[in-house]
């Protein structure tokens, strides 16, 4: 199974991006999207690629549930 997180582009030179993916800042490559996204865009990060542009509200609310299901706060202690 693979899994991508939304993450918002902070930083864009050429294809070489920061992103801030729920607070972790990430580096990856934007050049499958070439040059449909920039700085303030929202997209989906897998494997050190951003593979897709999504909507704001969406990349929040997917970002939100993948970090409710990750958290380590249901493990027993």
């Amino acid at each position: 199974m693979c899994l991508g997180f939304p993450g918002l582009i902070e930083r864009l030179e050429l294809h070489d991006a920061t992103v801030d993916v729920g607070g972790t800042k990430r580096q990856v490559s934007t050049i499958f999207l070439g040059d449909t996204v920039g700085v303030g865009d929202w997209v989906m990060v897998h494997a050190g690629f951003a593979m897709a542009k999504m909507d704001e509200d969406e990349a929040k609310e997917t970002l939100k549930f993948l970090l409710e299901v990750t958290s380590d706060d249901d493990e027993p202690k």
